[in-house]
């Protein structure tokens, strides 16, 4: 058995009437399923709107997305914005960062039970976010809580650091077949919400639709209110399959 390497580009654009389907941003992604079904996802984020943000993800997790361990660099306005390191035990998150504003930071945290999820900002992330809903209880919304933020900014453009996060909603819509500019594929459409009270402002509306099957790759996802963005899979390849 080898491990298998999914590579792939993803496309920001807005849905404001004055900006309409303009390109705002572009993710490149690599995720790599590996022999002890660990997960590791590799994002390299851009978004244009200003201040714009270059941002590098390393998120290593289990099969089920608890994490274990990430690494974070960032830039926002063109200029260095910080770089931190996560690790995640059962009982206790720690974080190294480094950060232009406030210099070196330590923080370790204990935890009542393992943290299910580390919210890093990339949008190939939101996919695997939804292996958090237990399907096996069909349609309808469950809530996830006791999660970590490496940023509360909905950018992800402040810190790295942790920051945790009280709750949200995912919701399962059901399946559907989608047709996205790297192809047609059969999906699970999912909503998240209900963050009210957990970050520093709400979080609009967000519709995420992922494959129906054990990748939970990222096709597309919508997010409404302030925000009138999508974002949309453009390619895809495959290796070791």
């Amino acid at each position: 058995m080898k491990h298998k390497t999914i590579r792939g580009y993803i496309r920001y654009t807005s849905k404001k009437p004055e900006r309409l389907d303009q390109e705002r941003g572009r993710e490149f992604f690599t995720i790599t399923t590996q022999i002890d079904d660990v997960v590791v996802m590799d994002a390299h984020c851009e978004i244009d709107d200003e201040p714009n943000v270059i941002r590098d993800v390393v998120v290593a997790m289990k099969k089920d997305a608890t994490p274990l361990d990430c690494s974070v660099r960032l830039s926002v306005g063109d200029q260095f914005e910080g770089t931190g390191w996560f690790r995640f035990d059962e009982d206790e998150v720690e974080c190294e960062m480094y950060n232009r504003k406030d210099g070196r930071i330590t923080q370790k945290i204990k935890t009542k039970k393992t943290v299910p999820w580390l919210q890093a900002h990339p949008i190939v992330g939101d996919g695997l976010l939804m292996k958090c809903y237990d399907l096996s209880k069909g349609k309808g919304k469950q809530m996830l809580k006791d999660f970590m933020l490496t940023s509360p900014d909905h950018r992800g453009a402040t810190g790295p650091m942790l920051f945790k996060m009280k709750q949200m909603s995912i919701e399962y819509m059901g399946e559907e077949e989608i047709t996205v500019a790297a192809g047609t594929f059969q999906s699970r459409h999912f909503a998240v919400g209900d963050t009210a009270g957990s970050l520093l402002e709400e979080h609009p509306p967000y519709h995420v639709w992922v494959t129906a099957d054990d990748d939970y790759l990222f096709l597309k996802a919508s997010a409404a209110g302030y925000m009138q963005t999508h974002y949309e899979l453009e390619s895809i390849e495959y290796f070791n399959t």
